[in-house]
């Protein structure tokens, strides 16, 4: 009998290609180095994908800056037309992409159908915004005029991770390439092979140089320090995302950082307790394993309701069972590799030592099905103080901690005690609590009485040691802009002459 995971690789497109591109066409690395990548759900080596050298990032640089110089003298308009046909691509591929990046990220494909359609969402955002990227005027008074102007920023390099391998590949070059830039995707080691894809899909649909992909372990320190590079983005943990930034500062190029949260869910005392349990499961974003930087990890349940709430999260986590990422009855997939696996088994012992009281998960499914792949059940301990480790470190796993609180202020003070600031939901039916405890909360991205969604054109980032900058809205657009000031001195009008 055929098991689940080949029937997966039976069913997956996989790219035609598994070296670099740069400059419009397909290259070897010109060390010949290649690594494995792997199937998580199994374990099993599926591809070997090129690893770049120094050599090939600084060759795949002097290609995209050849590219930049075509792209930027595109019109506008005829840029916002390309990314447009590139976002119906991307939602003709959806299921195609879906069952690819389950096979390499270990994310339930079900779930992964909507990253190719949120990529094309915003290639179709930043399409329309062409026309923003608008300077100013300054009044000068008579004899002078002056005004600002908005350029592109040159070769931008952008480092995706592997959670959302395809969306974040595809969905963040769009502002910089309809901004007039040329691009380098770095792709996540874990998990590239949707990106190789995606090269092959619009590669060709730009000039040579202006979309480029680069796959390896070590090539982003040369990306984010040569000075061919203008913009380096990063969408990582923060230890990455300090390298980078160090980095970066050596040749003093801006830099985008999206990294880690160790976020809040903060149920107030009038909340429903099944509203707020339904959330909590949702917002964890168990189908991803927790492995998203958004997740609501820290579950802050007020004296009146937290029994009634762990009563509802019981049930409502059993929806989440750990299967074979490509089956779409699947609802919880895999971690992405051993190393993560290993980490997220570490946090759990030390909760354990801690002294935190495990009410559902902490290890291995029972499924002998599984036994071969990095699975971990949805995981829940109670009885957490703000001090345990559980509370202050981002598990990036399938793991929540519930604290239960009565006072307002210190409740806030734990919330924003952790150095990360990314998102966080509150749940009250009161609007002057709810407002006030978001005003308080110190993060980028808050909701109120619902958790999760992102929504198009709302700018999306995090304050503290969660990052900079802002994605998926004008902001983002305007950052891969420099703005050049101009100042004209006119000529006085010639006197004319008397007869």
């Amino acid at each position: 009998m055929t098991s689940p995971a080949h029937q997966v690789a039976d069913r997956v497109v996989m790219p035609g290609h598994l070296g670099l591109y740069y400059g419009g066409r397909w290259h070897e690395p010109i060390q010949g180095k290649y690594a494995e990548t792997h199937d998580p759900s199994t374990g099993a080596a599926i591809a070997s994908v090129a690893e770049a050298s120094d050599e090939d990032a600084i060759a795949a640089i002097a290609a995209a800056r050849s590219g930049f110089e075509l792209w930027r003298q595109v019109h506008p308009l005829e840029r916002a037309r390309i990314l447009r046909r590139i976002a119906a691509m991307l939602r003709e591929h959806a299921a195609e992409i879906a069952l690819l990046d389950a096979y390499n990220g270990g994310n339930p494909v079900r779930d992964l159908m909507a990253d190719a359609n949120i990529a094309a969402d915003l290639f179709e955002l930043h399409a329309g915004l062409v026309t923003e990227m608008k300077g100013n005027s300054i009044p000068m008074g008579p004899g002078a005029l002056n005004f600002s102007i908005r350029e592109p920023i040159g070769v931008v390099a952008r480092i995706t991770a592997f959670n959302h391998p395809f969306m974040f590949a595809a969905g963040r070059a769009a502002a910089p390439l309809a901004a007039g830039n040329a691009v380098i995707i770095k792709p996540p080691q874990q998990a590239p092979l949707s990106t190789l894809r995606l090269a092959e899909m619009i590669g060709d649909m730009f000039p040579p140089g202006t979309f480029n992909v680069l796959t390896g372990a070590d090539v982003g320190a040369v990306l984010s320090s040569h000075p061919g590079i203008d913009m380096v983005t990063l969408i990582g943990s923060v230890p990455t995302g300090r390298k980078v930034y160090q980095s970066a500062a050596s040749t003093i190029k801006p830099v985008i950082l999206e990294l880690g949260g160790k976020n809040a869910l903060i149920a107030c005392a009038d909340a429903d307790p099944d509203e707020v349990a339904e959330a909590a499961v949702q917002g964890m974003n168990y189908a991803w394993c927790g492995q998203s930087c958004g997740s609501l990890s820290r579950l802050f349940l007020h004296d009146a309701i937290h029994e009634a709430v762990l009563t509802r999260l019981k049930t409502k986590i059993a929806h989440y069972k750990p299967g074979p990422p490509g089956d779409p009855s699947t609802t919880m997939g895999a971690i992405v590799n051993k190393r993560q696996y290993d980490s997220i088994l570490g946090h759990i012992d030390s909760a354990r030592a801690e002294g935190a009281q495990l009410i559902c998960g902490g290890g291995r499914p029972t499924d002998p099905a599984l036994s071969h792949g990095w699975y971990i059940e949805p995981t829940v301990f109670t009885g957490v103080t703000q001090r345990m480790r559980i509370a202050q470190e981002e598990v990036f796993g399938p793991v929540q901690a519930v604290l239960r609180w009565n006072d307002e202020a210190a409740m806030l003070r734990d919330v924003n005690s952790v150095e990360l600031g990314l998102t966080c939901a509150v749940f009250s039916n009161d609007l002057n609590t709810a407002h006030r405890i978001a005003a308080a909360v110190d993060v980028g991205f808050l909701w109120i009485n619902t958790v999760s969604a992102h929504y198009v054109g709302a700018p999306f980032g995090g304050v503290k040691q969660s990052g900079i900058g802002r994605d998926e809205c004008l902001g983002e657009l305007l950052s891969f802009t420099r703005e050049k000031n101009i100042h004209i001195k006119l000529r006085p009008q010639p006197r004319l002459q008397s007869a």
